[in-house]
């Protein structure tokens, strides 16, 4: 009972939070006065019921909310910080191998999301190291949609146990 009042408890407490320090006007603050903000604030409530709570399948949504918001709070903020989607995808597979450290689930996902990200966000640079055969390897990378439909097709029809 008493861990089904921890997600509720740090969300009003960050909210309250969030609303108080707005209402001080407080000048140094008004940058993260927007709804990423409150992304984070859900989020780490995911989190805190996740370890505190020992309900480790709040690890995934945590880890993803929080690290949108974050994504979103810093995006244009940081000139170190990519505008890409592969950020995303390197966020949800942090999630996923977190919430796999913890259940013993979700590896798969998560290395599966990890090479995704890492490819989408090193493509340039991976192409331009391979030279000539980097055109080839651009033709090929034309397809990657196609095998991922197969993939999840051949996941969803033929991987049932």
């Amino acid at each position: 009972m008493k861990n089904q009042r921890i997600f509720p408890g740090v969300v009003l407490i960050g909210f309250g939070t969030y609303f108080f320090l707005q209402q001080a006007n407080i000048e140094v603050l008004k940058p993260f006065f927007t709804w990423p903000t409150l992304l984070i604030i859900v989020g780490v409530a995911f989190l805190f019921q996740a370890y505190s709570g020992r309900d480790y399948d709040g690890i995934l949504p945590g880890v993803i909310l929080s690290g949108f918001g974050l994504h979103f709070l810093i995006v244009n903020r940081l000139d170190i910080w990519p505008d890409h989607i592969g950020s995303f995808i390197l966020i949800i597979s942090l999630g996923f191998l977190l919430r796999h450290l913890k259940t013993g689930t979700g590896l798969f996902q998560g290395i599966l999301f990890l090479l995704l990200a890492l490819m989408l966000l090193f493509y340039d640079k991976i192409i331009s190291s391979l030279g000539a055969l980097g055109d080839s390897v651009s033709y090929i990378w034309s397809f990657w949609p196609a095998f991922f439909i197969l993939l999840g097709l051949y996941l969803l029809i033929f991987k049932r146990k």
